[in-house]
């Protein structure tokens, strides 16, 4: 961060740069709500802001993700309690929908996968138009971000080459020899659309969840649900397979609410952030995360403070 002014601004800044260094990063308590939360990393509280208990799920992008939006909603003087790494969508969508939480950075398209299977819609605004009518009455999206973070199939360059893979319908002859891993729920969630869709059955389904990359590298699997953001797929030389018949869908970061919690300045504060938030600078600040080891809340407030939310 730039410090350009007098002593007392860079007193000012440290004291909140310690305040921020207190987030949850992917080994935090769910319950823990002495984090970074409980300590205002933004303006002075201004009154009508509302309060809010934002969650997050448990792997380092929804973590930061939960941060941002803790950050820049305390700055705009609402009242932020953090639950962070609490678990997967199957554990977290109905504390939002009963209001023990407020907001969860989402993936449009993966939640409208969880409300309906069934569903073949594609881009943003096809699952945003869907998720409208099919999400319960006590819960909304806010606007999507142009970030996307999409669910992928990778492989090794060395996998990719030897078996002249491009698509996940590629896979298909191949895939019985495999291994595949990635969140504990991944076999639950696609195991049957994949073998509909493509007619791939894999040897093995092996729990990975943020280690996938890395299980990929080393063998223990041969082909994995990586995050395209994760850095490790550029780090690594790997291979995101194309997806050609749309079973991963748009997966813009979208926040989901608890409607009868969500005041209006919470609505225009994560707008506001949505706008700002790209695939490019989402992949940065995930490598500071994965591969620099930088803390998620410090990441989150450099980023909100760089464009302008702080």
């Amino acid at each position: 961060m730039r410090r350009i002014f007098g002593t007392a601004a860079v007193l000012f800044s440290a004291m909140l740069t310690l305040s921020a260094c207190g987030g949850g990063g992917s080994g935090s308590n769910p319950l823990d709500t002495t984090s970074a939360s409980a300590a205002p990393t933004g303006s002075a509280s201004a009154p009508g802001g509302g309060t809010a208990v934002v969650g997050s799920f448990n792997f380092p992008e929804s973590v930061l993700l939960g941060s941002i939006y803790a950050q820049a909603l305390k700055a705009k003087g609402v009242t932020v309690e953090e639950k962070p790494n609490i678990g997967s969508r199957e554990v977290i969508y109905n504390q939002v929908k009963s209001g023990g939480l407020t907001i969860l950075p989402e993936y449009n398209g993966a939640l409208l996968f969880f409300v309906d299977p069934k569903s073949t819609a594609a881009s943003k605004e096809e699952v945003n138009s869907e998720l409208a009518s099919k999400l319960p009455a006590e819960l909304e999206i806010l606007e999507s971000s142009p970030a996307q973070d999409n669910d992928s199939l990778t492989v090794t360059k060395e996998t990719a080459e030897k078996y002249k893979l491009t698509t996940i319908e590629d896979l298909a002859k191949v895939s019985k020899q495999m291994a595949v891993g990635g969140p504990p729920e991944f076999k639950k969630r696609r195991e049957q659309q994949f073998k509909d869709v493509y007619g791939l059955e894999f040897k093995e389904w092996k729990p990975t969840g943020d280690t996938t990359a890395d299980a990929i590298k080393d063998g223990t699997v041969q082909a994995g649900n990586v995050f395209t953001t994760d850095p490790k797929i550029i780090i690594n030389n790997m291979v995101s397979l194309q997806d050609p018949k749309n079973v991963f869908s748009a997966q813009n970061v979208t926040p989901l609410v608890n409607k009868a919690a969500t005041t209006e300045t919470i609505k225009t504060t994560l707008n506001a952030v949505s706008a700002k938030l790209t695939t490019e600078n989402l992949t940065q600040m995930m490598q500071k995360i994965s591969v620099d080891k930088d803390d998620p809340a410090t990441v989150a407030k450099d980023w909100l403070t760089t464009n302008g939310l702080l």
